[in-house]
């Protein structure tokens, strides 16, 4: 499950919107919200976001653990 505070951080860190990640990723703004929302990404997604937000370690953000 995604880390969606830390996505989130990220995100704004870059000077970026959650809109013009959704359009770089290539889906609506509607479907990027209710993926946060469920914390839930396709690996094409995550790959494009690695790229894009320049992530170094996108373990701790795209494959966090919960209550473990």
């Amino acid at each position: 499950m995604v880390d969606t505070m830390k996505l989130r951080g990220i995100i704004s860190e870059r000077g970026l919107s959650q809109r013009k990640v959704a359009q770089s990723i290539g889906v609506t703004e509607k479907t990027f919200y209710c993926k946060m929302k469920r914390g839930i990404f396709d690996s094409d997604e995550i790959q494009q976001m690695i790229e894009l937000l320049d992530i170094q370690n996108p373990m701790e953000i795209f494959f966090a653990k919960f209550g473990a």
